[in-house]
């Protein structure tokens, strides 16, 4: 089976998901691949990858313990040396397309 025909599969088979359009066609491969290795994870039977329709819940957030301490101290300014680090990895991390600004 070639690439393109590998892909259009892929997008049939994921027509109910999302996923971000900037993926090359190997990383879209690769997704499928893990996906249909996993397939009871991401789907019911021989339903498409994607939404699992009919089996909707509600997760619940409760924080059992307080916050520790060292979480609820107030905000103070960080040193001109952490800044530039901290700026230098979300520089990175936007290179690679993991966050973006907004």
């Amino acid at each position: 089976m070639s690439n393109q025909d590998l892909l259009e599969e892929f997008l049939n088979e994921f027509k109910e998901g999302q996923f971000n359009a900037n993926l090359t066609s190997k990383q879209k491969h690769s997704l499928l691949n893990i996906l249909r290795k996993n397939r009871p994870a991401f789907s019911i039977g021989e339903e498409p990858l994607g939404k699992i329709q009919g089996h909707d819940t509600k997760i619940y957030l409760a924080v059992d313990i307080l916050y520790p301490p060292i979480l609820t101290r107030p905000p103070y300014p960080a040193s001109l040396e952490t800044r530039e680090g901290v700026q230098k990895h979300i520089n990175e991390l936007q290179d690679m397309n993991v966050i973006i600004r907004m």
